[in-house]
């Protein structure tokens, strides 16, 4: 089986839970979304990096979708989301590949 980007999987996630609760006007739908990914996830950094980046890594997940709100009245949903999104990527890719 592949290994899966747990990079990708944190981004699309985030991304992804917010498409979807805009476009089905569901909010608990794209948190459905949300948390799959969030859970592929952290399994994937669990795996790669250990329990305590896992742990870290998913704070982080949680802090990027919480404070997205804030700053979607800022800079706008859209820009707010891919922010985040970003940010938890980079983060998940450092953390990744420092212990790979």
């Amino acid at each position: 089986m592949a290994k899966v980007p747990a990079a990708a999987v944190a981004a699309s996630g985030l991304v992804g839970g917010y498409a979807v609760a805009r476009w089905t006007k569901k909010r608990p739908l794209g948190g459905v979304a949300l948390a799959a990914a969030g859970s592929v996830a952290a399994y994937e950094w669990n795996r790669q990096a250990g329990s305590r980046a896992a742990i870290g890594l998913t704070g982080a997940y949680v802090a990027a979708f919480v404070g997205s709100h804030p700053l979607a009245k800022k800079i706008g949903a859209w820009p707010a989301v891919f922010s985040v999104a970003g940010s938890v990527a980079a983060a998940s890719w450092a953390v990744t590949r420092r212990a790979a």
